[in-house]
């Protein structure tokens, strides 16, 4: 059977530092029955896997020119979801995830201003990687790191996020433990 694919090219978004997923969102909501996404991006956009499985999407992927990535999201045959539903979380996957009992003050704090997708992303993994359940971590982003939650919910850590100027978000993270 041959897929039908919808375009969207989200270099550009990426390259002006802007955030696509909104975009991408939109493109996803107007797909037709059976019909897929073709993504195209300037980094392998692996956090975004997560959050299209959940809406019913199987991914295939590859490298393309200069390090650019090529993404092919098809719908998936599921009798409990139907391929082309949409998430249950609403339109921000889960900004504040707080969990109960008192946030301590950060222990650490990483500045991800100016960096283009996805370091700021990599950088904070990686910093939670190195601390103990419990500790907090402040990150600080020029936009809001929509692809970060899930990945921070697939790890077990906790988050919340504030927009504290016109564009910049303060994200504290308490490390948790992987579910």
């Amino acid at each position: 059977m041959d897929l039908s694919l919808r375009t969207l090219d989200v270099r550009p978004i990426l390259r002006a530092g802007g955030e696509p997923l909104g975009e991408i969102k939109s493109a996803v909501a107007k797909l037709e029955s059976g019909q897929g996404l073709r993504l195209l991006a300037s980094f392998k956009p692996t956090p975004l896997f997560a959050m299209m499985k959940s809406m019913g999407y199987g991914h295939s992927e590859r490298e393309i020119d200069d390090g650019d990535w090529e993404v092919i999201f098809e719908p998936e045959a599921s009798e409990a979801s139907p391929a082309g539903g949409t998430a249950t979380q609403g339109d921000t996957p889960g900004a504040n995830r707080t969990g109960a009992g008192p946030w301590q003050a950060p222990s650490c704090s990483l500045d991800n201003r100016g960096l283009m997708p996805p370091e700021p992303l990599v950088t904070t993994l990686e910093a939670l990687e190195d601390m103990s359940p419990g500790e907090v971590l402040e990150g600080l982003f020029d936009r809001e790191p929509l692809l970060l939650y899930p990945e921070l919910d697939t790890r077990g850590h906790l988050y919340r996020c504030e927009k504290i100027g016109p564009s910049e978000y303060r994200v504290l993270i308490r490390c948790g433990t992987p579910a």
